[in-house]
C-alpha cells in the first residue's frame, strides 16, 4: 500500500506488492472501528488542499506532525499568495545555540523563513539555517556555499536540523547533522553552509518536489540576507539517502522553478538515492527496512491526499498515533509482521491509479538536471537497489546532462562512509572553480 508499511511479512511465495484477498480487505474495516478523526469547522492552512472533500482534509489534518511550540516553525504566514517563491519572510540569529552544534569555529548562525511552493503548486513556507564559518575564505572568488540536504528521515517537526540549531541537542537531534561531516569540513574550508529543512512544514518525508523547491527557495532567501556578490558565489549541493531525495528533486526543478540560480550552481552530489519508489515497494515492504518505508509512505501521503482516500481504518489509527511524530531512529525500530497492503481499502493498492500517481510524482522521470551530477551507490545495496541509481545516471546522459556514476564498497550505511572521500573531493573541486568532468563521455 502507499500509506503505511511495516514488518517482516511472511511472503515466501508472494511478491511484496501482490494484492490481498478481497475478504481480508473487507474484514479489516469490520473488525477495526473508525479512528477518532476530529471534525473541524475550518481546515487549517497547512492541511488545506483544493479539490478534496472535508473528510479527507480532516484526516490529513489529524496525521500532520504536532506543533513544536516555536512559532518560527509552527506559524503559517498569512498572505503567502501575494509573495514570490523564495521571498524572505523572517530571519533570526540563533548563534549562541547554533554555534555549539556547528562543533567547529563559527562566526554566525542565522535562521530564515521564506515563501515556497508545495507539490500542488500552492503557496507554502520553508525554513533553513545558514552557518557562517569563522575561517576566512582564501580561495578564488567570493566565498562558496555548500547546501547540505541532510537525511532528516523523520515525521516529527522537532526532528529537522533547524529545530536543533535553534533549541540545542536533544534525543530528537539527528546524527546526520554531524555524520557524514559535510558541514564540518565545509566550515573548516571557509565555505558557508545552508541546511534546508527540506521536508517542509508538513514533514513530507520522501516527497522530492517539496524538498527540491524548499532547497532552491532557501538559496533565494539567503541571497536577500547576503546580497553582496551572491550571484557570483559558487554553490554546490550534497545529500545522502533521504537527503539525496531532496537533491534529486532540486536538480530536476532548477530549470523550471529557479533558472536564475543555475549560473552559480556548480554541481550536486547524491548518494544512496531512492530514485524509484516503485523499486522500493519490492525491496523494503515487509522486512527490516519497513519502518523507514512506513515513514516515507506517510510523509508522501501528507503531501498527496489522494493516498488518504484509499486508507482503511487500520491505516488511519496508525497514521494518527504517536508514529506521526517519530524521528528517524524511532521509525526504524517499528515492526508489525504484516504486509503494508492491510492498511488499504484497495485490495491491490500498489497497482492502483493512486499508486501510479505516486510513482510518477516521486520519480520525476525524463527531466534533465540543471547542474552536473555525481551519483554514488553501495555495490551491496539491497534496500535501495543499485539499478535505480544506474537508471538515473543513464537517463541524465540520454537527456544530455553532465553526470558521473560510481559504485562504492558496502551496503547503504557503509556506502555512506566508503563513498564519502570521492564525494567530498568532487565537491571541493567544483567549489574551487574546477569544472565537472562529464562522466557520460
Amino acid at each position: 500500500m502507499l500509506v503505511l508499511g511495516l514488518g517482516p511479512a511472511a511472503q515466501a511465495t508472494a511478491a511484496p506488492d501482490d494484492p490481498l484477498p478481497l475478504p481480508v480487505v473487507q474484514g479489516i474495516d469490520k473488525a477495526i472501528p473508525p479512528a477518532p478523526i476530529p471534525h473541524l469547522a475550518t481546515i487549517p492552512p497547512r492541511a488545506y488542499n483544493a479539490g478534496f472533500d472535508q473528510a479527507t482534509l480532516e484526516t490529513r489534518a489529524a496525521l500532520l506532525p504536532a506543533y513544536t511550540g516555536d512559532r518560527f516553525f509552527d506559524q503559517w504566514p498569512s498572505g503567502l499568495d501575494t509573495k514570490k517563491p523564495g521571498q524572505l519572510l523572517e530571519k533570526r540569529d540563533v548563534t549562541p545555540v547554533g554555534r555549539l552544534l556547528s562543533i567547529v569555529p563559527t562566526a554566525k548562525v542565522t535562521q530564515i523563513k521564506f515563501r515556497t511552493t508545495d507539490s500542488h503548486d500552492a503557496p507554502s513556507f520553508g525554513t533553513a539555517t545558514i552557518i557562517t564559518p569563522a575561517n576566512v575564505w582564501k580561495g578564488p572568488g567570493a566565498r562558496p556555499i555548500l547546501v547540505n540536504d541532510i537525511p532528516i528521515v523523520s515525521l516529527g517537526a522537532q526532528c529537522s536540523p533547524g529545530y536543533s540549531f535553534a533549541h540545542g541537542y536533544s534525543t530528537k537531534t539527528s546524527t546526520f547533522n554531524f555524520i557524514p561531516p559535510d558541514t564540518i569540513n565545509a566550515l573548516l574550508n571557509g565555505y558557508e553552509v545552508i541546511l534546508p529543512d527540506h521536508e517542509g512544514p508538513r514533514m513530507a518525508y520522501g516527497e522530492p518536489t517539496v524538498a527540491g523547491r524548499i532547497t532552491l527557495d532557501s538559496l533565494r532567501a539567503m541571497g536577500q540576507v547576503e546580497p553582496k556578490d551572491f550571484a557570483k558565489r559558487r554553490t554546490a549541493l550534497t545529500g545522502y539517502s533521504g537527503g539525496a531525495i531532496a537533491v534529486h528533486g532540486t536538480v530536476k526543478e532548477i530549470d523550471s522553478y529557479a533558472p536564475e540560480l543555475k549560473p552559480q550552481l556548480v554541481g550536486a552530489a547524491l548518494g544512496g538515492v531512492p530514485a524509484d519508489f516503485h523499486m522500493l515497494v519490492n525491496s523494503m515492504n515487509g522486512n527490516l527496512a519497513a519502518g523507514i518505508f512506513l515513514a516515507a509512505e506517510l510523509g508522501i501521503a501528507r503531501e498527496h491526499p489522494e493516498m488518504l482516500t484509499i486508507m482503511n481504518n487500520a491505516g488511519k489509527w496508525l497514521s494518527t498515533s504517536p508514529v506521526k511524530d517519530f524521528c528517524g531512529v524511532q521509525a526504524g525500530r517499528i515492526a508489525i509482521p504484516v504486509p503494508t497492503q492491510v492498511f488499504s481499502s484497495d485490495p491491490d493498492p500498489y497497482h492502483s491509479p493512486v499508486a501510479d500517481m505516486v510513482y510518477k510524482e516521486t520519480g520525476l522521470k525524463n527531466i534533465k538536471a540543471g547542474t552536473p551530477l555525481f551519483i554514488y551507490q553501495g555495490v551491496n545495496e539491497w534496500w535501495i537497489p543499485v539499478q535505480g541509481a544506474i537508471n538515473l545516471h543513464v537517463e541524465q546522459c540520454r537527456l544530455g546532462a553532465n553526470s558521473s556514476f560510481t559504485l562504492v564498497p558496502g551496503e547503504h550505511a557503509i556506502g555512506a562512509l566508503t563513498g564519502y572521500p570521492a564525494q567530498w573531493n568532487w565537491l571541493e573541486r567544483r567549489l574551487n572553480g574546477i569544472p565537472a568532468p562529464n562522466g557520460c563521455a
